[in-house]
């Protein structure tokens, strides 16, 4: 049997008969990107009761006075680990996420060995990346974790277990409720117990299973967190530098806590991440699109839906006749780079369901993309043939029901 690089954490948690649980959780800090409403709402949610929202920068707030958010975030961590959570040692959570559909996710909350762990094109770690890394989107959380007391994770880590091996080994669970609560903002519920010893020893043998006999090592492919994943790990690279590699290695910060999917879940759908631009003369960006769509002499066709306001609300179909990647998405992707790339003051968001996209279009000076995306069951034989993803590729779900912090665990000495 393989050594597995995903194991129990020492687990930090509130005392949920004295803290709300609703307020207490909250979306990842990557959602709503363009939406202010939406995090306008959660802090009225919260307002002074505890939260994992003062423990995130989220990202609609970046290049926004980063220096006082990231010190209160820091402070927030320090008083909430001396007043709020309560440790639960090497401990593993089976948790359950009603979505707003109603339907059901699974999870396996414990922590990554970032050792196992590469976010690099070509790597052939156990633990790997599943989109294009944005370096320049790695500073900021390396800024927020460097010097953090705590983490909390929305990172989504994806086992291809077609056969139900490990979460039909703890579904039975006997282990004491960890939390079971509503979600704000329409996210569903979530409820989670701690395995058992047994339990814990049952679901890492399966995990275990899984990388037997297997060619390739890529046992946890990245869903979702990519780029926080991608920080925890830089962070840990910089405690190397700092005291060395063997000193390091019983650092916590060798550790990210993280959430554990089997891909087969009916509950888990792929959705594709739209694309908006802002700040761009349409007829000049559709007309260098056509342009661009013309250079193209090999792959197969490919078709994107344009939506923008004029008078009303417009979705005109744009064809490429050849395609520059095999996913559509690559292909309007290395197309928005390069355009973006010549045209100053022009930016690209990306959104995580039709509806708010549309929204987003309708506003003055913004062209809107979407198009089909891929299919979940070709997310391992894509990782493994051809390396990461082009960044922002699909999204598990619509953006409620993306994962919400919740579970803390330390990654400082003190």
């Amino acid at each position: 049997m393989k050594e597995l690089c995903f194991s129990p954490a020492d687990i930090l948690l509130p005392d949920f008969d004295r803290v709300d649980g609703t307020r207490w959780a909250c979306i990842a800090c990557d959602q709503f990107t363009s939406e202010e409403a939406y995090w306008e709402k959660t802090e009225q949610i919260v307002g002074d009761a505890p939260s994992t929202l003062r423990m995130i920068l989220p990202e609609l707030y970046l290049g926004k006075e980063d220096e006082k958010r990231i010190t209160a975030i820091h402070a927030a961590m320090k008083e909430y680990d001396e007043k709020v959570l309560v440790k639960h040692p090497n401990s593993l959570i089976y948790l359950r996420r009603t979505c707003p559909t109603g339907k059901v996710r699974e999870g396996l909350i414990g922590k990554i060995d970032l050792d196992a762990y590469d976010y690099n094109r070509g790597a052939t770690s156990p633990v790997r990346a599943t989109e294009g890394t944005v370096l320049s989107r790695i500073p900021p959380r390396v800024a927020v974790r460097r010097g953090a007391s705590l983490e909390a994770p929305h990172v989504m880590l994806l086992v291809d277990d077609p056969d139900d091996t490990v979460f039909s080994a703890v579904r039975e669970s006997r282990g004491k409720t960890a939390y079971d609560f509503p979600l704000m903002q329409d996210g569903g519920s979530v409820s989670g117990v701690f395995l058992t010893e047994d339990e814990q020893k049952a679901a890492g043998e399966a995990l275990s299973a899984l990388a037997d006999g297997k060619r390739d090592p890529l046992l946890f492919a990245v869903g979702d967190g990519n780029h926080s994943l991608a920080s925890a790990k830089a962070y840990y690279e910089e405690i190397k530098a700092q005291i060395g590699v063997e000193k390091a290695k019983s650092h916590p910060a060798r550790y990210a806590l993280a959430e554990v999917v089997n891909i087969h879940s009916e509950a888990l759908v792929f959705e594709p991440i739209y694309r908006v631009v802002f700040g761009a003369d349409r007829a000049d960006l559709l007309a260098s699109m056509r342009r661009f769509a013309d250079a193209l002499t090999e792959g197969d066709a490919q078709t994107v839906t344009v939506v923008y306001k004029e008078n009303e609300l417009c979705k005109e179909e744009f064809a490429f006749s050849h395609s520059a990647h095999t996913l559509v998405v690559g292909t309007l992707q290395k197309f928005l780079d390069e355009y973006v790339k010549a045209h100053e003051g022009v930016e690209v968001d990306y959104i995580h369901d039709e509806e708010s996209l549309v929204a987003l279009a309708s506003k003055p000076g913004a062209v809107g993309f979407l198009f089909d995306g891929m299919q979940k069951e070709e997310l391992f034989q894509a990782v493994d043939r051809d390396g990461a993803l082009p960044r922002k590729t699909f999204s598990m779900g619509v953006a409620r029901e993306k994962r919400y912090y919740l579970e803390c665990r330390k990654i400082a000495l003190v």
